[in-house]
């Protein structure tokens, strides 16, 4: 237990450290976070406090191993976007959707985050860095009236969550962040 609380602990102190380091440190230029899955309890908990309903669509931006928009699929009938930047890490998860059969729910893309058009997403999660964010917001913006953002452990700075929760996972505590678009 008390090497994971290290592991953990270590890389929040990454994760703020980064905050005042270019995104050059995380290899292509275009990172916005390296990458770390999110656990399994808070997948599902974002995915609860989003309220996402069945056949919205969500987007996971940096999805990693596709482990939210699989779960948006399987457990919530949602359709699915993930967006990732690494591709051998882009691959891996395709090949793991293909695998479970879930094609025609999710979409995986091998893109920049900050390209990524964002307007048909009911929810959008995220696990990436508060400065990370503050530059995804401009295109967060333009959002929907009743769309959900939903952020893992990093807040989006100048915006009011409409719910905040913390729970504590092998001693560590999570922050999740909901924020609601309004128009």
């Amino acid at each position: 237990m008390r090497v994971l609380r290290f592991s953990v602990l270590g890389f929040i102190a990454v994760f703020a450290a980064a905050q005042l380091a270019p995104a050059q440190q995380f290899g292509n230029p275009n990172n916005l976070a390296p990458y770390v899955p999110s656990p399994q309890i808070v997948v599902d908990k974002m995915l609860e406090m989003a309220h996402l309903k069945p056949g919205e669509l969500v987007y996971d931006l940096g999805c990693g191993d596709g482990r939210i928009v699989i779960t948006a699929a399987q457990k919530f009938k949602a359709r699915a976007v993930g967006v990732e930047l690494s591709l051998d890490i882009y691959k891996s998860t395709l090949a793991r959707v293909k695998r479970l059969g879930l094609e025609d729910k999710v979409k995986i893309l091998n893109q920049d985050l900050r390209r990524v058009d964002l307007r048909p997403a009911d929810v959008v999660t995220l696990y990436l860095l508060t400065g990370s964010n503050e530059l995804l917001k401009p295109n967060l913006g333009k959002l929907k009236a009743g769309a959900r953002v939903v952020s893992h452990d990093f807040e989006i700075r100048g915006w009011n969550a409409a719910q905040v929760d913390t729970i504590e996972v092998d001693g560590v505590s999570r922050t999740i962040y909901v924020y609601e678009m309004k128009k």
